[in-house]
Parts: C-alpha cells; structure tokens; sequence
C-alpha cells in the first residue's frame, strides 16, 4: 500500500484523473476496477471515480508497484537553463510577464526551447517557487496566448487554484486586454466597432472574415480607437471584446488597415519600405474587472497594468507619450 495525501495545487480534481496523470503506467480501465474494488481508498474508505478530491485528503493506493512511476532525478534542464524574463507584477499566485516579439508561448514544431513557459517554469524552479517533484500534476501554465510575433503581456498561473480561477475570469470577460497597433491606411470612422465572423482555416494557419454568420464561424468583437496618424501610418489602440484567432490581424485588414509588418495579413510592399518583419502589435494593457468572487485573486480586482515601453511606437510616433494614453 502506498499512501498520499493532497496539496492545494491537485486540489479540485477528479479522483480518476489524478490517477491517470500520477500513475501513468495503470491502464485506465484496471484504475476504474481497483476503485470499484475499494483497493483506492480517500480518508480510509472506499469511494467513487469522479470524486473531487479536496486538499488535506489522504488517498491509500493497494495497487501493485509495478504501477508506479520510478520517482523523478532533479530536473536538469530547469535547473541549467538561464530565465530571461521582463516581469511586470508577481504575487504568490501569478505572474504578468512582458513577452517579447519573436517568442512563442509554448513548443511547436519549430522552437521546443526557448519558449516563454520553458522561461517562467525555470524561473519559478530556480527561486524555489515551484518543484516538480513535489507538485503532483500542477506545473505553472499560461492562462493567455499571444502570437510568436506579438509582444506584450501574458498571464502565468503559479497554483491550480489561481489557474482555474483565471481561466474563467478570461471566459467571463472580466479581464479587459487592450492592444497598440499599427496599421497601414485608416480606418472609418476612426472610432468604433468591429463585429464580424472569423473562420479558420487549421491547412493555412489563417482566418477569414465574413460580415454574415458561416458555417464553422465565430463571432468575433473588437472595439478600437486611431490614436496618431503620420503618413499612411496610424497608430490604433484595440480591445478585445472576444478572443479570437488572429482577431485584430484580421478584422483590421479586413477594415481597410491592414498591420504593418503583417507577413500573413498585410501588404508586402508596405512592409519592404518600413523595413518591417513582425507585425507591429503589442498587447500592451490588462485590467481586472471582476464581477463576481475571484477568491485568492480577488485583490486584483480593479488593478490595470501597461507595458511602459513599445518598439514600434518610438519608431513610428516618436510625438506619442505612453504615459499619456
């Protein structure tokens, strides 16, 4: 028998799916028969698959040791592997963290090491924040994703609780994200709403916009505002009403505007004469506005954050003070 008792971060879950992430050698159907079987007791007594399990709870496993995965040796890459992070605001639940441009957020088929969850998890591994050998299934996670080729502000998870809690906070729309931009040409008026419909293409990594419901569409708001203009260039400040796939990228071109920069959405020969290879987009502001009970976050509740400097607006609107927007 082998016993473990439940810390915050597994608090919450099923009692099927932490076994299935803690004892990934124990096929899911012979866990199912051992629970049914009370050879997995919770607090000394037998008990159901989709329990939620609850922190301080004392799991007793009689299942065989060929079950077990061996236990884990340090995990050298987190402890070699050099953080370069920009930091905007930390408490003991997440992070805001100021990604640049040219980073993904996560592994894909081009970058597996240099991501910016690879980044924070160091991080957090390094300061003795977080240790994977002691957290069960939690490791820390991003609650937002933005393009490779947009910077600005993402929001990292330190515990399960401040995870979930975020998720849903971003679900709700209680989390107001604000994006600088630059576009080439004007949008009209230069104030105003953009509601569309978005389908994706999954073969071209790219998206469509449609004035009218389709098929496989979602519904896509962006309410924006022209800050400056110099030459055919102006600089629009965007808030995401939904999150959509390249929502911005795509509903400004759509408009007219197309960003400057933009390999997959904008024009080339605006892009050759600035010298531009990334989109110039920057997630540059994020301001909790809960309205329900936010638990441990709850004291975020109100606070705005920016990011204090952005490349491309010192390049295209040198007049432009961010700290007067």
């Amino acid at each position: 028998m082998r016993e473990f008792t439940i810390g915050k971060n597994d608090s919450g879950q099923r009692l099927d799916r932490w076994l299935a992430k803690n004892l990934p050698l124990l096929p899911a159907p012979l866990a199912q028969k051992y629970i049914r079987l009370k050879r997995v007791k919770r607090n000394g007594k037998g008990t159901k698959r989709d329990v939620r399990l609850e922190a301080g709870d004392v799991l007793q496993l009689y299942i065989n040791d060929e079950f077990f995965a061996q236990p884990e040796q340090e995990n050298t890459f987190f402890a070699l592997f050099q953080p370069k992070l920009e930091i905007l605001y930390e408490d003991e639940h997440l992070m805001l963290v100021n990604k640049p441009a040219g980073m993904v957020v996560h592994a894909d088929e081009a970058e597996k090491v240099n991501t910016l969850i690879n980044h924070i998890q160091a991080y957090l591994y390094q300061n003795g924040s977080w240790d994977p050998r002691e957290e069960g299934a939690f490791a820390p996670a991003l609650c937002n994703r933005i393009d490779r080729n947009t910077c600005g502000i993402v929001i990292a998870a330190k515990s399960a609780e401040a995870l979930r809690i975020m998720n849903q906070k971003i679900r709700d729309r209680e989390v107001e994200k604000r994006y600088l931009c630059v576009g080439v040409g004007r949008l009209t008026p230069p104030a105003g709403s953009l509601e569309q419909y978005l389908l994706k293409d999954e073969t071209r990594k790219q998206v469509s916009v449609h004035r009218r419901p389709v098929p496989g569409g979602r519904t896509a708001v962006t309410r924006y505002r022209t800050l400056a203009t110099e030459g055919p260039l102006s600089l629009v400040e965007c808030e995401l009403v939904t999150g959509r796939t390249h929502q911005i990228r795509a509903q400004l071109a759509a408009a007219g505007c197309p960003l400057l920069g933009d390999g997959k959405y904008g024009q080339e020969r605006w892009n050759r004469q600035y010298h531009r290879r990334r989109q110039a987009l920057c997630a540059w502001s994020l301001t909790f506005r809960f309205t329900t009970d936010a638990g441990v976050l709850s004291g975020l509740n109100g606070r705005s954050w920016r990011v204090p400097s952005v490349d491309f607006v010192k390049e295209y609107f040198p007049r432009v003070s961010l700290s007067k927007l």
